[in-house]
């Protein structure tokens, strides 16, 4: 058996399996025969307790099993979910073959789901394959089953506890990101409070929980390789990721790349940090769906997080169809050269040598569409990333953009650096996550000497980011490789830097029981918003931690918003840890690569990305100015 990471993917060999699943509370195990563009044919695809079968698909005896050479030929995907009436906790989803666990994916939902499409099962080649997906719905059933076609059926039978699909989810029901992204995801804003992290519009977890999950669902992120781990969703997938990513080429995928405002919901997609549901503003082109941006789409500089992910999210659906008419044209390219010349006694003939070169027109010819369509999305990004920069605050603009010239306004997110596929073209898309961070931020790295400009970017954007709020920085520096930040923050430093290890437990302990104090308030009814915001950068991490360090880092990382805090871990994240605390955190952050070459995956294609993280200029003068500090 092997544990899945959230994205993850592995060959099946078996013609039936079977999806069990494993969380408290009553729940309901169902499954969707979807398409290419992940969208049902009609209700008889939606296979649940009041229709248990569809060819080669069953609900039988507290499971879903699945007769892969039965299922319907033209489907893409067979989509494994989880749905309830209550808010998610825990859930473990197993798939069995030939009556044995093949793989296990453990989903830990932090954003209120009630719905979760826990697997994928999907064609690949003349095979199937499986991918752990994790892709939470706030909506419930309701928003999964809609966003993927499911007609409403209203007045049908529905277990109980679980609301009727049809219906319409809650008013203020919570949505996240990218779903945020887990894995998740909360991440982009739709609504004006800040996504993923506000306490008071939401509880946090009760006291005497497990103190830090291991992997929120965060749909809007991309995540990367890391090392093998427990059963648990992971922040970074060993395959496509995080959190909701369905492939695009060569496996079940959206077709097409739409941009967000002003169209109707994007089947599959995750729904807007903060509330508003994606939409999608471009118009769909070409044999494979490609979507072209629409020209003059509103920039909504108020929320600037979501407008980074909106054009994230055309890069990644664009440069999916571009790889899939790629591979389609490679296939049949492939398939009419053997028909060419599978016959004997006319392989060599003029006929034969006719076919190939029709063969070979019609693969340039649709490949060079394809380019061509790719170029011009690129093209109409491009220019919206140059708008987009020069109006977004500060936290969310590159180091040229006027912003940081003049006053600081707030902002919902703060820009990573930039995501880009140089055999996909010249593109940079901006990254960008919610502020305050609604997951760590891990600097992946051996050397945290080597990171320092990494870090001082991440910390000039979170000050840049909240400057109504007076910001406190405690920093963590045992080997002295952000030396050179610590007299630029001096301003903001809630203490001296600590350089011992015998020290750490101290300032640990003190935000911790800050936080716990917060959370007794927060339980009792007289909670009040945090006045400040608090920053912590532990690293050189996890050398010279003790356990109850990265207990207290788990605890500030499920309390922290309760403080205003955010957390930044700089260490090595390519260890492999076991199955404690540490673990658990390393499983829940949102690893940022610093090697080159280290890929990461979008979370609606799956496809593969490589990123840049900004770096804080180094010269002090500019770096006083970034910083924000007087």
């Amino acid at each position: 058996m092997i544990h899945l990471k959230a994205g993850q993917n592995t060959a099946l060999t078996a013609d039936a399996v079977r999806f069990t699943a494993q969380t408290t509370g009553t729940v309901e195990l169902g499954a969707l025969v979807v398409g290419e563009d992940l969208r049902v044919r009609d209700e008889h695809d939606h296979v649940c307790a009041s229709r248990p079968s569809a060819p080669g698909v069953s609900v039988v005896g507290g499971g879903v099993e699945l007769a892969l050479p039965q299922v319907r030929s033209d489907a893409g995907a067979v989509l494994l979910y989880v749905a309830a009436g209550h808010v998610l906790g825990r859930v473990t989803a197993a798939l069995f073959e030939n009556g044995s666990v093949t793989a296990e994916f453990v989903i830990a939902p932090t954003a209120g789901e009630s719905a979760l499409i826990c697997l994928e099962v999907y064609r690949r080649g003349g095979g199937w394959k499986l991918r752990a997906l994790g892709q939470g719905y706030a909506g419930g059933p309701t928003q999964l089953l809609a966003a993927h076609g499911v007609p409403a059926q209203r007045g049908a039978p529905t277990p109980a506890g679980v609301p009727q699909h049809g219906a319409q989810p809650p008013a203020g029901s919570p949505t996240y990101p990218g779903a945020q992204p887990s894995a998740g995801s909360p991440t982009y804003p739709g609504a004006p409070t800040q996504p993923g992290s506000a306490p008071y519009s939401g509880a946090p977890n009760p006291a005497g929980t497990q103190p830090y999950s291991s992997s929120p669902s965060q749909q809007g992120d991309p995540t990367y390789p890391g090392p093998p781990t427990q059963s648990g969703t992971s922040s970074y997938p060993g395959g496509p990721t995080q959190p909701g990513g369905h492939t695009q080429s060569g496996g079940p995928t959206q077709p097409g790349g739409p941009t967000q405002s002003g169209g109707p919901t994007q089947s599959g997609g995750p729904t807007q940090p903060g509330g508003a549901p994606h939409h999608q503003s471009g118009t769909p082109t070409g044999a494979f769906g490609q979507f072209t941006p629409a020209p003059g789409a509103p920039l909504e500089v108020g929320h600037g997080l979501q407008r980074m992910w909106m054009i994230f999210e055309d890069a990644a659906r664009s440069a999916a169809a571009l790889l899939s008419a790629r591979d389609y044209a490679a296939t049949r390219l492939d398939r009419e050269l053997s028909d060419a010349v599978s016959n004997p006694a006319t392989r060599n003939t003029p006929a034969a040598d006719a076919a190939r070169t029709v063969a070979q027109h019609r693969h340039d010819e649709l490949v060079g569409i394809a380019d061509a369509d790719h170029r011009r999305d690129s093209d109409q990004l491009g220019r919206e990333i140059a708008e987009a920069d020069a109006v977004m605050p500060a936290a969310l603009a590159s180091w040229l953009a006027p912003s940081w010239t003049t006053r600081a306004v707030p902002s919902d997110g703060i820009r990573l650096g930039e995501l880009y596929a140089s055999e996909r073209g010249e593109l940079r898309v901006p990254y960008c996550v919610p502020v305050p961070l609604n997951r760590p931020l891990w600097v992946d790295t051996e050397s945290t000497a080597a990171a320092a400009r990494v870090v001082g970017a991440l910390l000039a954007r979170l000050v840049a980011a909240l400057p109504d709020k007076p910001t406190r920085v405690d920093l963590i520096d045992l080997t002295a490789g952000l030396r050179g930040l610590a007299t630029p923050l001096a301003p903001l430093l809630a203490g001296p830097v600590v350089t011992d290890h015998a020290d750490i437990s101290a300032r640990l302990r003190d935000l911790a029981s800050a936080a716990e104090l917060a959370e007794i308030a927060y339980q009792s009814g007289q909670a009040v918003p945090p006045t400040e915001h608090r920053i912590l950068v532990a690293a050189d991490f996890p050398h010279g931690y003790q356990t109850e360090d990265v207990v207290r880092l788990g605890q500030l990382m499920v309390r922290g918003d309760l403080i205003g805090l955010s957390l930044v871990i700089v260490g090595s994240g390519t260890t492999e840890f076991g199955d404690g605390p540490l673990a658990l955190l390393a499983q829940s952050c949102r690893h940022l690569p610093t090697l080159p070459g280290t890929p990461l995956f979008d979370p609606w294609t799956g496809n593969a990305w490589e990123l840049d993280l900004d770096m804080l200029p180094a010269e002090p003068e500019l770096q006083a100015r970034y910083l924000r500090t007087p």
